[in-house]
């Protein structure tokens, strides 16, 4: 067997947050230093909040600073709404972390959905993977486009992105971007990355907190049961890590390791 995914558990937010930092720093300067851009995909939920405690504190010196004017934001997941809606992964994203951005500070490039195709969920998946061919390259030589990093979170019921337990959106094999019209949990139509396209990211990062966690972190550690999550460990193995606090993971049978990149 493989190595395993990494699991770090933390007291709180508080100190998971520079942790995460730190990680993510270091995924991002490995990008900078492969091909002079940062790939990331980002999904919604609590990340985009925790993301913005880790990534606006101030850099304590050359190796803590965060190149925003090399960063390319993609998204995991999208729910088919315009931009400016309540259920955007994008608008969430925007008012908890890149609204925040100082203004003397070089903006990310960021890819939202194109919001056209709203009402054609399946048109609306290959305008996004289209961004993600002109973007990693052309389809004929990429089999899978390769993130630097994908941050993560994990649904109660043990869903990342729009990859929903035994759904059959998790046997997808050759898209890159996928659509969903009925989803499990509102709004129905979204679009999502695909499993193999997770699973060949650089690096993947869950960022998991809380004690409602509890249940469904015990079931994705001890069991995987083909649960979305548990497949990204199992696809991923040591390229996986798990920023969670000590109440998402009380009584979890699965060796916890102390943070260091």
């Amino acid at each position: 067997m493989g190595k395993q995914a990494n699991l770090y558990s933390f007291s709180g937010v508080d100190t998971l947050a520079p942790a995460l930092r730190a990680y993510v720093i270091s995924c991002q300067d490995a990008g900078l230093a492969r091909h002079g851009v940062f790939k990331v995909g980002v999904s919604g939920g609590s990340l985009p909040k925790t993301l913005a405690q880790a990534l606006l504190t101030p850099s304590s010196g050359e190796d803590d600073e965060v190149r925003w004017d090399k960063w390319e934001i993609f998204f995991a997941d999208e729910r088919a709404v315009p931009l400016d809606h309540a259920d955007s992964n994008y608008a969430l994203l925007k008012a908890e972390l890149l609204d925040k951005l100082p203004a003397d500070v070089a903006q990310p490039l960021v890819h939202p959905i194109n919001t056209e195709f709203l009402d054609d969920a399946q048109e609306l998946a290959d305008q996004y993977e289209q961004v993600l061919v002109r973007s990693f390259a052309s389809r004929d030589s990429v089999k899978l486009p390769i993130f630097d990093l994908l941050l993560l979170g994990c649904g109660p019921d043990g869903h990342t992105c729009s990859l929903f337990p035994g759904h059959e959106l998790l046997r997808e094999t050759s898209a890159w971007v996928a659509p969903i019209e009925d989803s499990p949990k509102p709004p129905p139509r979204r679009v999502t990355l695909t499993l193999p396209v997770v699973n060949h990211s650089v690096r993947v990062a869950f960022v998991a907190t809380g004690a409602g966690k509890q249940g469904i972190m015990k079931e994705i550690f001890e069991q995987g049961n083909g649960l979305p999550c548990a497949l990204v460990n199992e696809g991923t193995g040591e390229r996986c890590s798990w920023f969670v606090d000590n109440a998402a993971v009380e009584g979890v049978s699965y060796p916890k390791r102390p943070f260091s990149l």
